[in-house]
């Protein structure tokens, strides 16, 4: 019913900068809040940054001041942009979303890896 698309993961170098798009499709009435969370190898997946309907925003305290999260409701689609990039960001990057369609449900897109070398 809904579907979460994910793109811009990739390799940089420490110091550099990604951005992060995801796109949201389907029989969508309206989304509540989006969000990225990621998961590095063995490890448990955690939250990076959420951004409700109204654009108020939540930061894990590890990419504070250096990550930000926005997002284009008329697109359906949620970025987030990544500046000094440390090689213990590396993981799959995974969004998420809270969207009604019938119901409300929540859905996650297939993820997109990011990897920050030293």
């Amino acid at each position: 019913q809904v579907q979460l698309v994910e793109s811009g993961g990739g390799l940089v170098q420490a110091g550099g900068s990604l951005r992060l798009s995801c796109k949201a499709s389907g029989s969508i009435l309206s989304i509540n809040t989006m969000g990225w969370y990621r998961q590095a190898p063995g490890k448990q997946r955690e939250l990076v940054a959420t951004i409700t309907s109204s654009s108020s925003t939540r930061y894990a305290d590890s990419v504070k001041g250096r990550f930000a999260i926005s997002r284009d409701g008329a697109k359906r689609t949620v970025y987030l942009q990544m500046n000094s990039l440390k090689p213990e960001d590396t993981a799959v990057y995974y969004c998420n979303a809270a969207a009604w369609t019938a119901t409300l449900g929540e859905y996650w897109g297939q993820g997109t890896q990011v990897t920050v070398s030293s």
